[in-house]
């Protein structure tokens, strides 16, 4: 690596039955479909080229099982920050079910009902970008798509809000790191390249 800045790989779990339907999946520990498990091994080819000095993985199934068949289970650390938004009220909802008692709705603008705000998952973003910054190499992160949306946003020095502009399909892979190898001019190496 020499006195290269690391980078920090982002991949976004597998599909799972709520992807697919559309519903909003924060706290709710469902798995991966067959397909999402695949994909996951899929992802495996992209990332044995990297060496890593940590990873770290979302506590629930569809991140910890898309990080397993990407080979790294057995050095994966569980950080609860990963874990996904909180949508509270909306859990399980699909957007237009929300849109029907809240027209105009943008999560990453007015958060969820019982659940967290943008300024919550921001502070949990935080913590994350400052523990990743401590480490002497690569890092690789697995969770899910709001959480890592709004972690890009942070990562460039933007409000929460703005991770409305970093669509993440499932098992991508995005990287983060800095121009001209300075800490101060973070940038996207990478973004939400998939597998198909």
């Amino acid at each position: 690596m020499g006195d290269l800045l690391p980078d920090v790989y982002l991949v976004r779990h597998g599909e799972t039955e709520w992807t697919l339907s559309g519903q909003h999946t924060g706290l709710t520990d469902i798995p991966l479909t067959v397909a999402g498990e695949n994909q996951a091994r899929r992802l495996r080819e992209q990332l044995k080229r990297v060496r890593f000095a940590r990873v770290f993985s979302s506590p629930l199934q569809r991140a910890t099982r898309t990080c397993e068949l990407c080979g790294y289970g057995p050095v994966a650390e569980v950080e609860r920050d990963l874990v996904e938004w909180n949508y509270g009220d909306y859990e399980g909802k699909k957007r237009d079910e929300i849109l029907a008692k809240q027209p105009g709705w943008i999560i990453f603008r007015d958060g969820c009902s019982n659940g967290e705000s943008p300024q919550d998952v921001g502070i949990r973003t935080d913590r994350i970008i400052a523990r990743i910054r401590q480490v002497q190499g690569n890092v690789l992160l697995f969770s899910s798509g709001h959480l890592l949306r709004v972690l890009i946003a942070r990562w460039l020095g933007l409000e929460p809000l703005c991770g409305r502009y970093f669509k993440l399909s499932t098992a991508t892979l995005s990287i983060l790191g800095y121009d001209h190898n300075n800490q101060s001019e973070p940038v996207i190496r990478l973004f939400n390249k998939g597998l198909k």
